[in-house]
């Protein structure tokens, strides 16, 4: 069976850097609509840096224990294909925006995983971050991918959490998810300052690069 692990960039803030995603091949961006995160996003440039995103790249809205109403309003200004919640939303709160969803997981135990499956049943997929005492995510910090269960139970996986260029082909060959979300992994380096919210070209390039290539190996040992 062919297999194709599906890529998400995350944390975008300038249209430029959505453009270029797009160039290189990534299935989704993602917007981050959390004001503590140096990512975050205002309804204005949000609806910027997506103006120009085509159809089959579906376009990720990012919120933390956001209110209805936070969510509300980006919804009715904004093009979200999906939403994305990394904070304690239950599953209530998650399904009532008439619009797809998936649920971030900090990972501590294998058994997080499995329950958040069953908690989240009208979720799309899980995705699974790092662990950090207060940090909703975007901490650039891997965590132990054996706790990933390899389980045709699950829903489908999207692994994040400090993914980059040279750690991503190993993260799929162990893993296998059905998706890779990366952030800070692809961003730029000023002065040896990461520039949040700025991404690096030729590193979002080399990240999708990496991806194709291991798959491509993985399907040719299927054949």
């Amino acid at each position: 069976m062919s297999f194709r692990t599906r890529s998400k960039i995350c944390g975008l803030t300038r249209a430029q850097d959505a453009n270029a995603a797009v160039g290189a091949g990534v299935d989704a961006i993602g917007l981050v609509f959390y004001p503590p995160s140096p990512r975050s996003l205002s309804i204005e440039q949000a609806a910027d840096v997506v103006a120009d995103v085509p159809a089959f790249v579906s376009v990720t809205g990012l919120f933390v224990n956001p209110t209805v109403e936070q969510v509300q309003s980006v919804l009715d200004a904004v093009r979200i294909d999906l939403l994305q919640f990394h904070g304690d939303e239950d599953e209530a709160f998650c399904a009532q925006f008439n619009r797809p969803y998936i649920k971030a997981i900090r990972v501590r135990q294998a058994s997080d995983v499995v329950a958040s499956c069953v908690r989240f049943p009208s979720a799309l997929a899980v995705l699974l971050d790092s662990y950090k005492p207060g940090v909703p995510g975007g901490t650039g910090e891997t965590f132990d991918w054996s706790l990933v269960p390899q389980s045709d139970d699950l829903k489908p996986i999207i692994l994040a959490g400090g993914l980059n260029p040279e750690n991503i082909a190993f993260a799929i060959e162990q893993v296998k998810p059905f998706a890779v979300d990366v952030s800070g992994g692809v961003e730029a380096v000023l002065d040896g300052i990461e520039q949040k919210g700025i991404k690096d070209h030729g590193k979002m390039n080399q990240f999708l690069d990496e991806v194709y290539r291991v798959d491509s190996h993985t399907r040719k040992q299927q054949d």
